[in-house]
């Protein structure tokens, strides 16, 4: 097994003692203010999300039942290295850009085969709940990769909550379309707004989550900031960001991916080393942080627990 339960630490705790106690005194004295603050790395201004700003104030975490044997990927490189179309292409491109998105208040429209539509605050959604801190890998379809703790509430139970009709097969998530704020989407690189959907069954399964934070703080704008999805066994396009939208359909919804580029993503875009990329092998990857590349695991490792949701499948197919 590559999953285990979590050990009686937090992430908090095994990061660097003198990073991490210095952030959490920053953040506790500026905590009554909205603003943004900035750490020069590499001569790069990255910006973080305050608490300020946040849609969700975080409350109570629990340790989490799952957490990975690989070495965290730190702070830094997981807000300056971002995949965030809709604040540009470049990695480093989010960081910049979103650094006065605004997220507070924040809603979420739940529509479609579901007995419990209506337009909902964050808060409304997440606070019945009580929050997890989880560690998962994350896998780009690029080929690299980092591992994350995540802050959030698993998937289910909110999905739960909702009432979903015995029509609904398929979950499909929307972000947020502002070209004001985002300025990614002034230009054509996709179809906005980005739009991407699970099974019924892989929504429901305990390990995909809503997350809320990372690293014991609310989401850096550039991380997603204040909603994201994250489903560890699959490729992190399809763990779509900032949030405004769940619907309920009994038909698979075409992702965004899935229209721009049909021959290079598939609805499912599970990791699979052994199927390569129209342009480059995913056999591979490359730990942000680390100077080699290693071996990439099927299913990101977690293929123990969610194998049986494709049984029957050909998964060199359905990627």
């Amino acid at each position: 097994m590559l999953i285990k339960k979590q050990a009686e630490i937090r992430s908090s705790d095994i990061t660097d003692k003198k990073d991490y106690l210095n952030r959490r005194q920053f953040i506790r004295k500026t905590s009554q203010y909205t603003l943004n603050w900035a750490s020069v790395i590499g001569g790069l201004s990255v910006i973080h999300t305050p608490p300020g700003n946040a849609a969700l104030k975080l409350g109570e975490i629990k340790k989490g039942n799952y957490k990975v044997d690989d070495a965290l990927t730190p702070l830094k490189d997981i807000i300056r290295y971002n995949n965030f179309y809709e604040f540009g292409t470049e990695k480093e491109s989010p960081a910049r850009l979103a650094k006065d998105f605004i997220t507070d208040p924040w809603k979420i429209k739940v529509d479609g085969e579901v007995n419990k539509p209506a337009e909902y605050l964050l808060e409304d959604l997440i606070k019945p709940h009580t929050l997890e801190e989880r560690v998962y890998r994350l896998r780009c379809v690029e080929a690299w990769s980092m591992v994350i703790p995540w802050l959030g509430v698993p998937l289910a139970s909110v999905i739960k909550r909702l009432q979903p009709t015995s029509k609904a097969k398929y979950v499909e998530f929307t972000t947020l379309y502002d070209p004001k704020q985002m300025p990614g989407q002034r230009r054509q690189v996709l179809d906005w707004p980005y739009v991407e959907g699970l099974r019924m069954d892989e929504a429901m399964h305990p390990l995909s989550l809503l997350a809320v934070g990372l690293y014991g703080d609310v989401l850096p704008n550039q991380n997603g900031a204040p909603v994201r999805l994250v489903v560890p066994w699959k490729y992190g396009f399809k763990n779509i960001k900032s949030i405004v939208r769940i619907r309920f359909t009994e038909n698979p919804p075409v992702s965004s991916w899935m229209s721009a580029g049909p021959r290079e993503y598939g609805f499912y875009a599970n990791v699979n080393p052994e199927v390569d990329h129209p342009r480059w092998s995913q056999a591979k990857e490359r730990r942000i942080g680390e100077f080699l590349k290693r071996k990439t695991l099927m299913m990101n490792g977690y293929a123990d627990e969610v194998a049986h949701l494709y049984q029957g499948m050909d998964l060199r197919k359905n990627f």
